[in-house]
């Protein structure tokens, strides 16, 4: 009965690696020349200025440097994104945590704890 039993396991194993292994080999990207290697994501499109798409957006702190120290309110989001030209506008409390990706179309706006505009930056 024993080696029936180890036979039996063996056979269960190995065709959940099989199914697993179909499952990966599914999902991987294919490259063009269909070597089995990793396709690359295509690079970031450049327009005739030299900067990517992601760049394209400005910042520009100079039209809303009023702003600072001026109390915030969610109102004021949408005038600080229109009146600095920028795509995103993102809001940092004290002891908030932040990516640390560059981002030139991005607004941060930093308060203080009695949520006062304290900085603004570009980034």
């Amino acid at each position: 009965m024993k080696p029936c039993t180890s036979l039996v396991k063996f056979a269960a194993v190995s065709a959940c690696a099989l199914l697993l292994t179909a499952c990966v080999n599914s999902q991987m990207p294919i490259s063009p020349a269909n070597d089995d290697v990793d396709a690359a994501p295509p690079p970031p499109t450049v327009g005739s200025s030299g900067a990517s798409d992601e760049q394209a957006a400005t910042c520009d702190l100079d039209a809303i440097q009023s702003a600072v120290g001026e109390p915030f309110d969610d109102a004021n989001v949408a005038q600080l994104q229109s009146d600095s030209g920028t795509r995103q506008v993102r809001v940092l409390r004290p002891g908030d945590m932040a990516t640390m990706d560059h981002r030139p179309d991005r607004l941060n706006v930093y308060l203080d704890d009695q949520d006062m505009v304290e900085d603004l930056r570009c980034g």
